[in-house]
């Protein structure tokens, strides 16, 4: 077996890589600056050169084959170690360098960003690029280096740095709950109940940690955001049950009240890489810090 028939120009399976991922010439062209034409001739030469189909052509629109899907998520992933390295690379040579890192909105605002500037005490010479995600992040194709995430820290293929585990607590409006003491469980359970849509069963596992039966569970609203929910819990819309770390400052300055000790929810946060990023200088640098924050 020839080896060089098996190792394309980079130039191929660039064009070939853009063009799976969008299953379109013309936007793949857009994105490497070249003609649709130019794109066009690099997979037919990618194609003639493997003597295999990796598109099937209807009219002006292009769709990957079996084969083309099987060969774009083994390049998808060949090219992104390629790029970790050579990022890996031009960061032992600075001693420095970039982290691309993607955290829940609520989060970053609430938590790492008022704590960032600590890091860059620490760290001059290292760059942190923050991302907004709530959904799962996927690191062949989104060029993040890192992301912090909230929910089981068992995922296959990629390693998942346990931070700790999620505190919940219960929230409410002063206008709502003034008493000088706290809500008994029973009480909070009368209530409206808001909750965050990635975390739909926290007031279910809340309940069960009560013993209160779920029928009477009252649920409200629901929202993308846990900032969107602690400012309908403000507002009076409902109670709110939310990670403890996120209200600090609302509860130190009275604009909540907590009700009930917090409880630890079967979640956890978790600092989240592929395997080939974890010698990144930067993402060490971070990672050190961030666990002597967190």
């Amino acid at each position: 077996m020839n080896y060089r028939h098996l190792t394309p120009s980079m130039s191929l399976l660039l064009a070939f890589e853009a063009a799976a991922r969008h299953e379109s010439y013309t936007r793949a062209a857009q994105e490497l600056s070249l003609t649709q034409s130019a794109v066009s001739r690099q997979v037919q030469a990618l194609e003639q050169q493997l003597g295999l189909s990796l598109f099937r052509r209807e009219g002006r629109q292009v769709q990957l084959t079996d084969v083309g899907r099987l060969y774009q998520r083994e390049m998808s992933e060949a090219l992104g170690r390629i790029r970790s390295a050579t990022l890996q690379a031009l960061a032992y040579q600075s001693g420095s360098g970039t982290l691309r890192l993607a955290t829940l909105p609520t989060f970053g605002s609430k938590w790492l960003l008022p704590r960032l500037h600590h890091f860059y005490t620490a760290n001059p010479g290292i760059l942190v690029h923050i991302h907004s995600r709530i959904e799962a992040i996927d690191f062949e194709t989104s060029q993040i280096d890192a992301a912090i995430g909230v929910g089981s820290h068992d995922l296959p293929g990629l390693i998942s740095q346990r931070l700790h585990t999620e505190q919940l607590v219960v929230i409410a409006s002063p206008s709502i709950a003034n008493e000088v003491e706290p809500l008994t469980p029973q009480q909070i359970s009368e209530h409206v109940l808001l909750t965050v849509a990635n975390n739909p069963h926290a007031w279910g596992e809340w309940f069960s940690h009560h013993r209160l039966p779920h029928r009477t569970m009252r649920l409200g609203p629901s929202f993308e955001l846990t900032s969107h929910l602690i400012q309908a819990v403000r507002a009076g819309i409902g109670i709110g049950l939310v990670p403890q770390i996120l209200v600090e400052d609302e509860l130190h300055k009275g604009e909540l009240i907590s009700h009930g000790e917090s409880f630890a929810s079967q979640r956890s946060y978790c600092l989240i890489y592929p395997p080939r990023n974890e010698a990144l200088p930067s993402l060490r640098a971070f990672r050190q810090w961030l666990l002597a924050q967190i």
